[in-house]
C-alpha cells in the first residue's frame, strides 16, 4: 500500500542526476522571477501611458520574437553547442531585465524604449527554451524523460501562480522597479546550473554533415515535420486544443456579468485565471504513473479531450465553483498532454532536430492561446461569453477526433518501455 501511494505522487527519479538536479532547482527560482517581470512589463507601460492599447502592444512585441527567434533558435541549438548557447541566451534575459530595472527605475526612456527591451528579452528567452528542453535527451535516460517533463512543467505553472501573487504583494512594498532587479539576479541560479553542465556540442547526423543555422536549416525543420506524423500530429492537435480551446479572453467579462465580481475585477476573477494552473499544478503533484504510460498517443488524445470536456463545461456552467473546477481538470489534463508531446519530441525527433523541434513546439505553445484570444473576444461580443466557451470546447473534440482518424499513426504510438 506504500509503495502504491508513493507511486500515485510525482516520478523524482531525473533528480537522482546531478546536472537534471541543478537544473530544475534553478528553475523553481527563475521560473517564480520571470512571472515578476510577466507582472511588472504592462504594470509599468499602464504607468507610463494610463492607455491599455499600450498594454496590449506586449503581446504584438512578445509573439513576434518568440515566432522568429523559436524557430531560428532551435536551429542554432542544433548546430552548436548546448551549454554555450544555455549560457548567452541566459545572460542576455538577465541583462535586458537590469535594463528593465535602471529605465524603471530612473525613469529614463519612453514606453517604446520598454517595449523594445521586453522584445530583444522574448528573443532571448525564444533561443533559450527550446535549447534546455533539447539537453534532457542528452543527460537523462530515455524512460524518465516523461518524469523529467513533468517536474519541469509543474515548476512552470507553480510560477505562473506564486510570481503573479508575489508580485502584486510586492510592488507597494518595494517598488516595481526593483521586480525587475529580483528576476536578473534570480536569473543566476540558471546560469549557474548551466555553467555546472558537460559540453554538449553537436551530435554527428545521419547524413555526417556539419550543422549550421541558417534559412535552410529552419526549412528543412519543416520538411522534417511532414515527414514524421507523430511529431506533425502532436503539433496538430495542440494548436486545435490551445487555439480552440483556451477562454482567458472571456474571464473579465464572464467574472462580471456571470459571477457578479464589482466592476475592475475581484475573486472571481482572480479564481478563474488561477484555476488552470492550480489544475496543472495538481496533475504534476500526482503524476507518478505517467512514466508507466506506453499507449503516449491515446493518452495525448484522452486528455486533450479532457481539456475540451472541461472548457465546454466551464462555458456552461452559472456556478463559481463548478466553473473553477471544470478549468482546474482541463488545466491537469493540459499538463498529461503536454508532458507525453514533449516526450514524444525528444524520443522521435534525431539529436540533429532536436533543437528545430523544440522550437516548433515552443511557437505552437505560445502561438495557440493568442489565436484563441483573437476570435473568443469578438465571439463573446456576438453570442455571449458563456456559449463562445462551450462551442470553443466541442470545436476541441471534434477537431482533436477528426485529425486522429485521418492520421492514426498517432494512435497507435507505443513509447520504448519504462526503465
Amino acid at each position: 500500500m506504500a509503495s502504491r501511494v508513493r507511486g500515485a505522487f510525482a516520478d523524482t527519479r531525473p533528480l537522482r542526476t546531478l546536472e537534471f538536479r541543478r537544473l530544475w532547482g534553478a528553475g523553481v527560482v527563475t521560473t517564480i522571477g520571470a512571472q515578476l517581470t510577466v507582472v511588472a512589463v504592462p504594470v509599468q507601460i499602464y504607468n507610463l501611458t494610463q492607455s491599455s492599447s499600450y498594454v496590449g502592444l506586449t503581446g504584438l512585441f512578445g509573439l513576434v520574437p518568440l515566432v522568429v527567434f523559436g524557430l531560428w533558435g532551435g536551429a542554432i541549438a542544433d548546430a552548436v553547442d548546448r551549454r554555450l548557447l544555455l549560457l548567452i541566451s541566459g545572460a542576455g534575459i538577465s541583462l535586458m531585465s537590469l535594463a528593465l530595472w535602471v529605465v524603471a527605475a530612473t525613469g529614463f526612456g519612453s514606453v517604446w524604449l520598454v517595449l523594445v527591451t521586453f522584445a530583444v528579452q522574448q528573443a532571448m528567452l525564444a533561443v533559450n527554451q527550446p535549447t534546455r528542453t533539447a539537453v534532457l535527451p542528452r543527460i537523462l535516460p530515455t524512460a524518465q524523460l516523461p518524469a523529467a517533463n513533468a517536474l519541469n512543467m509543474t515548476v512552470m505553472q507553480f510560477g505562473a501562480i506564486v510570481g503573479p501573487v508575489l508580485a502584486g504583494a510586492l510592488i507597494p512594498v518595494i517598488g516595481l522597479s526593483t521586480l525587475y532587479l529580483a528576476d536578473s539576479i534570480a536569473l543566476l541560479a540558471g546560469l549557474w546550473a548551466t555553467w555546472r553542465l558537460p559540453k554538449l556540442p553537436p551530435l554527428a547526423g545521419e547524413d555526417g554533415l556539419r550543422r549550421t543555422a541558417g534559412l535552410r536549416d529552419v526549412i528543412a525543420g519543416f520538411r522534417y515535420v511532414a515527414t514524421q506524423k507523430i511529431l506533425l500530429v502532436s503539433f496538430l492537435v495542440d494548436i486545435i486544443a490551445m487555439a480552440l480551446g483556451m477562454p482567458r479572453a472571456v474571464f473579465p467579462e464572464m467574472a462580471e456579468r456571470t459571477f457578479h465580481d464589482p466592476p475592475g475585477g475581484g475573486l472571481a476573477m482572480g479564481l478563474l485565471y488561477a484555476s488552470i494552473a492550480v489544475g496543472a499544478v495538481a496533475g504534476g503533484l500526482f503524476s507518478g504513473w505517467l512514466h508507466r504510460v506506453r499507449r503516449q498517443g491515446v493518452a495525448v488524445v484522452l486528455a486533450i479531450c479532457v481539456w475540451g470536456l472541461g472548457v465546454l463545461v466551464f462555458g456552461l456552467s452559472h456556478l463559481l465553483w463548478l466553473a473553477v473546477l471544470a478549468l482546474a481538470v482541463a488545466g491537469a489534463a493540459d499538463l498529461v498532454s503536454a508532458v507525453f508531446r514533449s516526450t514524444m519530441l525528444q524520443v522521435v525527433a534525431t539529436d540533429e532536430m532536436r533543437g528545430r523541434m523544440q522550437g516548433v513546439f515552443m511557437v505552437v505553445v505560445a502561438g495557440g492561446p493568442r489565436l484563441a484570444d483573437m476570435w473568443h473576444g469578438p465571439a463573446a461580443d456576438a453570442i455571449g461569453t458563456g456559449p463562445a466557451s462551450a462551442w470553443g470546447g466541442a470545436g476541441v473534440l471534434i477537431g482533436v477526433i477528426a485529425v486522429v482518424a485521418l492520421l492514426p499513426a498517432f494512435w497507435r504510438y507505443r513509447a520504448v518501455a519504462a526503465g
